[in-house]
């Protein structure tokens, strides 16, 4: 199973670390996949989930561990062109990534290769999908281990 922090949180949002490169780093240094949300302003990529906040490389979203969330229309073209992995969604039931993985909005209907998104601490645990993202992936972890 796939485990991904959202946003780089793994024992709950810290928004005001949210997105911001060292987090996401950490958070991959523990181990685990990062879904990162990604604009691309000024001819750079930044992360920040209401607005571009961090300069990033695209050395650094090439990451194979890294599902890019873009967060506007030149950032969609932009990972694509560097072949990045990434994908658009609002609040979609469904959303298909570039890999051909489906993204599915909390509370529906899950696949085999699918995302589950669980966003609050009380969650069940999930056995018919690829992998899990939450910003409490770090005691779904401790779940998948008991």
């Amino acid at each position: 199973m796939i485990l991904i922090s959202h946003r780089g949180n793994l024992f709950g949002k810290k928004t005001k670390q949210e997105n911001h490169p060292e987090y996401i780093l950490d958070a991959l240094s523990n181990g685990y996949n990062v879904e990162i949300d990604v604009w691309f302003k000024n001819k750079k990529f930044y992360l920040g989930h209401d607005k571009p906040q961090h300069i990033v490389t695209k050395k650094f979203l090439l990451n194979k561990k890294l599902w890019c969330h873009a967060k506007n229309a030149d950032a969609i073209y932009m990972l694509d062109k560097i072949k990045a992995h990434y994908f658009w969604h609002q609040k979609d039931d469904y959303t298909l990534t570039s890999k051909g993985i489906m993204w599915v909005y909390p509370g529906k209907k899950l696949f085999k290769r699918s995302i589950c998104v669980l966003l609050k601490k009380n969650f069940f645990m999930p056995k018919n999908c690829l992998g899990i993202c939450s910003d409490y992936i770090g005691f779904i972890k401790g779940k998948k281990n008991d």
